[in-house]
């Protein structure tokens, strides 16, 4: 994550707001970041293949 990162996810806070909104955000940009690391490693399943991997666990 850079500062200008935090400091665009600062500003698209309203003026007043709880810090743990601050947190929320911060942790869906890092994941969406690691998300398209992973998605540039071919490091991505399927929807087929997660439906599958979840068919296991609800049986």
């Amino acid at each position: 994550m850079t500062k200008t990162q935090l400091l665009n996810s600062l500003q698209d806070l309203p003026d007043s707001f709880e810090p743990e909104q601050l947190i929320e955000r911060l942790i869906a940009l890092q994941k969406m970041e690691e998300a398209v690391e992973q998605a540039k490693r071919s490091e991505v399943i399927t929807v087929g293949e997660a439906k599958q991997r979840l068919a296991k666990w609800l049986m």
